[in-house]
């Protein structure tokens, strides 16, 4: 298996990685557009995708709505607030162009993301998943990156060692324990912080910068 500065993959969180985090701004508009705080209602409604274990399968988009409604007193139809949603989940083209430089390196590339069924759709809007080798989806396996769990099986599907993967997220907590499994980790915060840490790790890569 070829390799690029010890690595011979690289896993991408979605929302907050490879596009805005849709989901957190969608619920700040949803909040707004009701005239209530969104320091209240964003809370919550993340409280609702794991309690309903929306997340990882549990429910439908309907059940996560209906418990969503029922928690913040928000009346909005489903569609509504779905859009809301997944219009904010704006690919960022310099995040794939990074995946694509590791693709053409013969890296293996992977999303690894807590997600639902709207990854799906919103690979049908941008053409996501066509940049990457495989793509796993809380949704679908019934496990979160909260668990070392979901780690192992992305990294015994794609027949990669934690050691020489990389992985890149915007929650410290995912990136924290994916350290305590060997992995090689960057906690995304900006485009420019960003691209310094992959230089630090993989100078072929960090030139994607563009």
């Amino acid at each position: 298996m070829e390799q690029l500065c010890g690595l011979t993959a690289i896993f991408f969180d979605f929302g907050g990685v490879l596009a805005e985090e849709g989901f957190r701004e969608g619920l700040i508009h949803i909040a707004q557009q009701a005239g209530r705080d969104p320091a209240i209602v964003v809370p919550r409604a993340y409280e609702m995708a794991w309690t309903t274990r929306y997340v990882i399968g549990g429910c439908d988009e309907a059940g996560f709505w209906q418990a969503f409604r029922r928690a913040t007193g928000i009346v909005a139809e489903d569609a509504d607030l779905t859009e809301a949603v997944l219009s904010r989940f704006v690919p960022r083209p310099f995040m794939f162009a990074v995946a694509d430089a590791a693709r053409a390196a013969g890296l293996k590339t992977a999303i690894l993301s807590d997600q639902t069924e709207w990854l799906a759709r919103l690979d049908t809007r941008h053409d996501v998943f066509s940049h990457f080798d495989r793509v796993f989806n809380s949704y679908h396996h019934g496990t979160s990156k909260r668990e070392a769990a979901f780690f192992h099986l992305a990294l015994k599907a794609l027949g990669v060692a934690a050691e020489a993967s990389l992985f890149i997220d915007d929650a410290g907590h995912n990136t924290a324990l994916a350290a305590t499994l060997g992995f090689k980790t960057i906690l995304y915060r900006d485009r420019a912080s960003f691209f310094d840490e992959l230089a630090a790790v993989c100078p072929p890569l960090g030139a994607a910068h563009v």
